[in-house]
């Protein structure tokens, strides 16, 4: 029987699968932006099946600054709804592409910008507008992160099947 982490894993290679079938019948270019999951994301979509086609990349802005200045995000704090849909708009425009994710939030163990560990934003953007979602998970911060990624893909296919 697989563990908790290899059923994660499968979930989210699932997802990047599924994302990477919407993204290319609709000829659309997917982007993410993300600060708590440091690449995650990224690694999942570009293991996908024919990535190259509709995966355009993303932002890693692991520290404030490079969320401020790559991103276009106003300073302040990051670990915030607002945060999370500047980052959407800013690796959507930057790019150019169709959709885009976001992330940010607070893995722990310890609480960050007065929030609690497994704070998390999430926020999924297209040319017609962003949508976020707030979490509070419980666990470590490997946990946190993947239940993030799970999340945050799970809005990116929705987004895409609308």
């Amino acid at each position: 029987m697989p563990s908790g982490v290899e059923q994660q894993q499968a979930q989210i290679a699932e997802l990047a699968r599924r994302i990477g079938q919407l993204a290319s019948a609709d000829r659309m270019t997917v982007v993410v932006a993300e600060s708590l999951t440091a690449g995650r994301i990224s690694q999942a979509l570009g293991a996908a099946p024919d990535s190259s086609t509709w995966f355009g990349g993303g932002v890693i802005a692991y520290q404030p600054f490079t969320t401020y200045r790559l991103l276009g995000v106003q300073p302040g704090p990051v670990v915030s709804a607002e945060c999370a849909e500047q980052m959407a708009k800013g690796v959507l425009e930057s790019v150019g592409a169709d959709a885009s994710v976001a992330v940010t939030g607070v893995g722990g163990p310890g609480a960050e910008e007065g929030q609690p560990a497994g704070t998390v934003f999430i926020s999924v953007g297209t040319r017609c507008g962003v949508r976020s979602f707030s979490y509070r998970f419980s666990g470590s911060p490997e946990t946190v992160i993947a239940l993030t990624t799970i999340r945050a893909l799970t809005h990116l296919k929705n987004v895409l099947l609308d």
